[in-house]
């Protein structure tokens, strides 16, 4: 079985058909032939042309591309026409999403495994973070409380505050996180979440297309126009075990130091290109590194388990198992 992997253009140019060909071609004319058959996903970080007749072509491969602008910010996807949805599964997903009790219970579960993830990271740095950890811990002892999707997502957002601030005893080089800010990031610390969190959406968005779930119908964060909501309710599970130890350990083994940052206006803070490259390395490793799976008792890969979740809804959702989410158990 080929093994399919994601494929990462940073320069200028364009996408082109050529046969049974994809070639990018640089701004200098210089051609590069990609390996189609082991292409997963194309992210695109420059600024790069493409045309119908390639779009029609990497629909025939199932590939997605994911554009970014020159920031690193997500910007939008195409995905070629959907081959798994399945309208049973929509109509049950709407279910549990309208049945106020079933919604609850599903984002009270995503939190759970969110939580999980941010004490084992923060487990690891105990000399430092124990009272953290005993204040994270009696904040999510009131999640059973919540009659509500907004009184969780309250608690969720006290329990983030602290554990982002918790950073400043995780990281051993002079980065500060003093607030996660977003948009934008001001800080190197924040810049590297906010493009590891974009990476994360991006590749559980590409594996729940490839499962018969709908991306836009979620329960922890209210559905609405133009975003894949369920990639967010998802994400909560893995950004603390995938995005945040990958920015520690390339902060903390000095991967990544000040010099992979730059400044738009001396405000907007954003890797470099040396940066992103670094840290997409960094990142793909982390995805392809693989567990002993309890259940499956075989080796699995960190990005299977996304696929996992994602399978673990649906039975869920068929009233066949009911859902627990991942608590790495390693």
């Amino acid at each position: 079985m080929t093994m399919m992997r994601d494929h990462y253009i940073f320069s200028n140019g364009r996408l082109k058909r050529k046969n049974n060909t994809i070639y990018f071609e640089k701004e200098t004319g210089e051609k590069i032939p990609l390996p189609i058959e082991k292409i997963r996903t194309l992210h695109l970080f420059g600024e790069i042309d493409v045309n119908s007749a390639l779009l029609r072509y990497l629909s025939q491969y199932g590939i997605f591309l994911q554009f970014y602008n020159y920031y690193g910010f997500y910007v939008g996807t195409y995905v070629p026409r959907e081959q798994k949805e399945s309208g049973y599964i929509i109509v049950k997903q709407s279910e549990y999403y309208l049945d106020p009790y079933k919604r609850l219970y599903l984002a009270y579960q995503f939190l759970q495994g969110a939580v999980h993830h941010m004490q084992r990271n923060l487990r690891r740095h105990k000399e430092h973070t124990l009272e953290i950890m005993a204040e994270i811990e009696a904040i999510s002892q009131q999640f059973q409380n919540a009659t509500d999707i907004q009184s969780l997502m309250g608690k969720e957002g006290q329990i983030r505050k602290i554990y982002y601030e918790a950073f400043n005893y995780m990281v051993k080089q002079d980065f500060v996180i003093e607030k996660r800010e977003k948009q934008p990031p001001r800080d190197p610390l924040n810049a590297l979440i906010s493009f590891g969190n974009s990476l994360m959406y991006q590749v559980i968005l590409s594996e729940i297309y490839r499962t018969p779930l709908n991306p836009t119908i979620s329960y922890l964060h209210e559905p609405s126009t133009k975003r894949f909501s369920l990639s967010l309710d998802l994400a909560e599970i893995f950004k603390p075990l995938i995005v945040d130890s990958v920015i520690l350990n390339l902060i903390n083994k000095r991967r990544i130091t000040d010099k992979h940052f730059d400044k738009l206006e001396g405000e907007i803070c954003y890797l470099n290109e040396e940066g992103k490259k670094r840290f997409i390395q960094a990142w793909e490793e982390k995805l392809q590194q693989t567990v002993k799976h309890r259940k499956l008792n075989r080796n699995t890969s960190y990005r299977f388990l996304i696929r996992l979740e994602c399978y673990k809804l649906i039975k869920h959702l068929l009233n066949d198992e009911i859902y627990k989410p991942l608590k790495a158990w390693w």
